[in-house]
């Protein structure tokens, strides 16, 4: 059965891993430089909250997720998410748990929004999980996100009300 964990450093490899190979694909997250251990157990610590989806008879680690506030100040109440499903594992049901439990953790640290800023428009698994959660689009930003080839395709961010 896969559970979610808060983020231990000791898994530091395996969640990089994960990370680091959406990274690497340079098609879903801003990010250009995959993290090397230090830099990660820094980066996935200093979050609000890093969820770790992870099979429950084996400890292998599928997934992640990090939550953190969106803005700050009147704003605060706002929180951002970005996840990450291991390659070989997606279309099981983790990108699902790992949303849902989010925003349950979202709720549980006193954040009234969830917000997703950059959903890649080409990354229809995605945004049929968002639409079946209840997330609402606000319209797509065009040409606002490079992909690795040095494509730009439109982001459509999307939120809903915790």
């Amino acid at each position: 059965m896969i559970k979610v964990k808060p983020f231990d450093k000791k898994d530091i490899k395996e969640v990089n891993a994960v990370w680091n190979r959406v990274v690497e694909d340079g098609r879903a997250f801003p990010q250009e430089i995959p993290f090397n251990d230090e830099d990660g157990i820094a980066f996935f610590e200093g979050q609000t909250y890093t969820g770790v989806a992870y099979d429950d008879q084996t400890d292998e680690i599928v997934g992640v997720y990090i939550l953190h506030p969106n803005f700050v100040g009147r704003c605060s109440h706002i929180c951002n998410t970005s996840y990450a499903v291991k390659a070989d594992k997606r279309g099981l049901g983790i990108g699902k748990l790992i949303v849902t439990h989010s925003m349950q953790t979202a709720r549980e640290h006193g954040f009234k929004i969830l917000q997703l800023n950059a959903v890649i428009a080409s990354n229809t698994p995605a945004l049929a999980l968002y639409k079946k959660l209840g997330l609402i689009p606000l319209g797509a930003i065009k040409n606002a996100f490079r992909n690795k080839d040095g494509e730009y395709e439109d982001i459509i961010p999307h939120y809903i009300t915790l």
